[in-house]
């Protein structure tokens, strides 16, 4: 039998997200990080099933002999995320109650149910449901429903059965809050789930119901929008339309008490006309990406106080411009204040040789400071194009708002076209002597830059600033050819420049050399780039990957990957860039940007990477992934097993992202960068 070349992506996926949840149960991390990887882990999951299984299933719905349904094997594959799902939950369940509950509790952190209310907080907890709760309470018989569009995506109800009636009540957590503080001592804190309020007063609108019937369930539903692209310029509308329904889209997992009885869930499933696939135990609270909202507790348990470093070179500086044209600037986030982006376009406002900003926005923040700098820069006459993704999964409302408020004052906005999302973080400001040129790993985003770990190129050379210009031009009018000489540019040339340094690798070791590629990304999924790493691992090349997230490729098997090594690093901060480094006989050519290797960044997506030529720079960046693939704190190995083991290496504890900060502030390691 044949070697598996690569791995299912879900699969995959799934494990990344179990590394997640490793972090829930580290105790190296504070209560407080910990509690946010739980919420973490439930949101990815959410998600996944939203978008992911969502997929799954309307493959599910094409003919058995359909090629996709055949190439996919979707059944098979939604069981084996059923049975690894399942596996998480009980982990995560654990977690939960054996360790976290526990080490709040010896904190004096009380999470109670109502079952454990003391008088005081029974009578409470009846005030609060009175007040409050009540009020926004809905309850639906299952019996009488035609359809269930009243089911919010992500919607948390409580279940009742009985031989009489099925019903839905609902639990308004979106409205109340999910976490309600019962008594506060000087010692102890009391806190519940909105759920147990309710539970302890349900017999107040349900008098003939025992609250011992109430088992909590959770629908998500499919998040991918459906609309037919258009190039007649209907297709801003269509995704509002389409925004409507999102809410409403087929479930594709509905959660529930494991503690529920059989006939009760059997029950469900029919008055909701599901299969028995589509229903999957939990524990008795769901949506713990909540925790995201957990009530403020950070005076009783201890979390890290981190400032942001001033940037050595633009912090002071009088103009951002002005240094730029001196010397390429390397900005590092979450560690460098984001207040370079915002001084820079504010600079761009008032400095009267700026002629013209050019932006592409893909996720901004709900209040965006940098929205608000470009608007300053229209209301002192300069001319702002921006490109806005209106298709960035899940931000589409919040960036065609901003379009259409940019637009009205006079900007010129672009939108989303046919077949291609614009995933790239550039930004180009013209003036009447040179241009600066921004190129980014991560969003224009004010609030993400604070837990997205990426690197950002600010540079006035010439060939680059030139190559901006066709990529914008690319971008005003889709039928222009760009002539790009130094970036890549995806979907042109970032595939071609990848194989053919690659194949450069192959030829260095197969004449006796050292053949060396060091990349760093968050995902890798693209069968062409995994097989060309193969074949560069098989003439000797020594490879090494850093990858967050989804990863395909298998490494460690003989005459196939014996050379890759594959190094993951969940941490504090959300490891975000794209870094490509070719060893090229001792030079190590490095490229930074905005794509991953998949299909879709490779093929159908604009991304922009870029060439990093200033020494101090390339020095900074080799040793950020130095630290990273030593990591003996965070480091999971990526093997073929996908066991997500810690990586164990040297005497001394390498926490790659406290190291690198450290390193930022001067405090200089000696690592070998490669």
């Amino acid at each position: 039998m044949s070697q598996k070349r690569y791995i299912n992506r879900d699969i995959s996926w799934l494990s990344f997200n179990e590394r997640v949840l490793q972090e829930a149960e580290d105790p190296i991390n504070s209560l407080n990080q910990r509690l946010k990887f739980l919420a973490i882990f439930s949101s990815n999951l959410d998600e996944f099933y939203r978008v992911r299984v969502s997929k799954l299933r309307q493959f599910r719905s094409l003919r058995k002999d359909s090629p996709i349904r055949l190439k996919e094997k979707p059944k098979k594959i939604v069981k084996r995320i059923q049975k690894i799902v399942d596996r998480l939950q009980n982990k995560f369940g654990y977690i939960y109650k054996e360790k976290l509950l526990k080490e709040l509790a010896a904190e004096g952190v009380v999470l109670i149910e109502a079952s454990q209310f003391s008088d005081t907080q029974h009578q409470i907890s009846k005030e609060v449901f009175e007040s409050t709760v009540k009020e926004h309470i809905s309850i639906y018989d299952l019996d009488d429903q035609q359809n269930f569009d009243f089911i919010k995506d992500k919607g948390l109800f409580f279940f009742l059965n009985n031989e009489d009636r099925a019903l839905l009540v609902s639990i308004p957590s979106e409205t109340c809050g999910r976490f309600i503080t019962l008594q506060a001592h000087k010692s102890k804190t009391y806190i519940t789930f909105l759920d147990e309020v309710i539970r302890n007063n349900i017999t107040q609108i349900l008098p003939n119901f025992d609250s011992k019937n109430l088992f909590s369930v959770k629908i998500t539903r499919d998040g991918e929008l459906y609309y037919e692209e258009e190039e007649n310029g209907e297709l801003i509308k269509l995704i509002k339309e389409s925004l409507k329904e999102r809410d409403l889209g087929m479930p594709t997992r509905i959660l529930y008490d494991v503690a529920m009885p059989k006939q009760s869930i059997k029950a469900l499933r029919k008055k909701m006309k599901l299969k028995k696939t589509d229903l999957m135990p939990g524990g008795k609270f769901h949506n713990f990406s909540d925790f995201f909202s957990f009530p403020d507790i950070e005076n009783r348990i201890s979390v890290e106080s981190v400032d942001e470093i001033p940037h050595q070179n633009l912090a002071n500086t009088d103009s951002v411009i002005e240094t730029v044209k001196e010397q390429d600037q390397l900005l590092c986030f979450p560690y460098h204040q984001y207040s370079s982006v915002l001084k820079l376009i504010e600079e761009a406002s008032t400095n009267d040789s700026v002629t013209h900003i050019y932006i592409t926005l893909y996720r901004i923040s709900k209040n965006s400071s940098v929205a608000r700098g470009l608007i300053n820069c229209l209301a002192r006459g300069k001319k702002v194009t921006v490109f806005v993704e209106a298709k960035a999964r899940f931000d589409e409302e919040n960036n065609i708002e901003w379009g259409e408020k940019l637009a009205k004052l006079g900007a010129n906005v672009l939108y989303s076209m046919v077949d291609l999302k614009v995933h790239s973080k550039i930004m180009l400001i013209k003036t009447d002597h040179c241009n600066i040129s921004y190129v980014g790993t991560g969003n224009f985003n004010e609030k993400s830059a604070k837990i997205y770990a990426d690197f950002t190129l600010l540079t006035a050379d010439k060939t680059i600033t030139k190559d901006l210009e066709e990529v914008f031009k690319f971008l005003l009018d889709t039928s222009y050819e760009p002539n790009i000489n130094s970036i890549w540019m995806s979907p042109f040339t970032t595939r071609k420049e990848l194989y053919l340094r690659i194949d450069n690798e192959i030829a260095i070791a197969k004449q006796g050399g050292d053949g060396y590629l060091f990349f760093k990304m968050n995902s890798l999924e693209d069968k062409g780039i995994i097989d060309k790493l193969y074949e560069a691992s098989n003439a000797g090349v020594r490879i090494r990957l850093l990858v967050r997230g989804i990863c395909c490729l298998i490494p460690g098997i003989k005459n196939m990957s014996e050379n890759i090594k594959i190094i993951s690093i969940v941490g504090k901060y959300l490891e975000h860039a794209r870094v490509y480094i070719f060893g090229n006989k001792g030079s190590n050519d490095i490229f930074i940007g905005s794509a991953d290797c998949m299909e879709r960044n490779l093929d159908r997506r604009v991304e922009v990477l870029v060439p990093i030529a200033n020494q101090k720079i390339k020095r900074t960046i080799e040793m950020c992934l130095s630290l990273q693939w030593h990591d003996n704190v965070k480091g999971r190995i990526v093997d073929a097993k996908q066991t997500n083991s810690y990586q164990k290496n040297g005497e001394s504890k390498i926490n790659s992202q406290e190291d690198f900060r450290k390193y930022l502030n001067a405090e200089h390691y000696q690592l070998e960068p490669r």
